[in-house]
């Protein structure tokens, strides 16, 4: 059977990169701070009820320690960062990335929490939380730029549409913004 190159296009080479031009989300320290205060906030509060109800002893008190361990695991934000033809998504445990140069599929998930799915050429994946690109332009810029490389290239099949719409959605809140911070509502 013969192979037919023309059909798909070739996807070869290593991820790029560059100096000096990773962006990361700027949120994230923030929202590492108020995970920990919040297991710090629990832990801190099950002493204290424990300790007034006298039955605080190192076993209970271990106990409480590892609940509010787990609730740091549960509330830890996952860190975004993107580079010229990539995008990292990692937590504690795992990292993922992906190549958004190669971009095969962009789909959104709509449930509980509201999540942007993107797939590359090499099979990588990576889930992110659109607000995250919201709250940072020099993320959304890099996906852009790399995505219309991929829409122009081919690769990109299936997603357009979700990457204009989440673009429009920027730019009225980009717009409104700017309208707010020159003082005119």
């Amino acid at each position: 059977m013969e192979h037919l190159d023309h059909v798909h296009p070739r996807l070869t080479g290593s991820p790029p990169s560059g100096p000096g031009t990773v962006v990361h989300d700027r949120g994230w320290s923030r929202d590492v701070r108020n995970a920990v205060r919040c297991a710090g906030a629990l832990l801190g509060l099950l002493l204290v009820i424990d300790r007034v109800a006298g039955s605080l002893d190192w076993w209970r008190g271990a106990l409480w320690l590892l609940l509010a361990l787990l609730l740091l695991l549960v509330l830890f934000p996952v860190r975004v960062s993107a580079g010229p033809g990539w995008l990292a998504s990692r937590r504690l445990l795992r990292a993922r990335r992906v190549r958004t140069d190669l971009l095969v599929a962009v789909r959104p998930v709509d449930g509980v929490s509201r999540r942007l799915v993107l797939r590359d050429g090499f099979g990588g994946r990576v889930e992110l939380d659109p607000e995250v690109l919201v709250a940072n332009p020099d993320l959304w810029h890099r996906l852009d730029e790399d995505a219309r490389r991929s829409e122009a290239a081919g690769t990109l099949r299936c997603g357009r549409s979700a990457l204009h719409r989440l673009a429009h959605r920027l730019d009225r809140e980009t717009a409104l913004g700017v309208f707010r911070a020159s003082g005119m509502e």
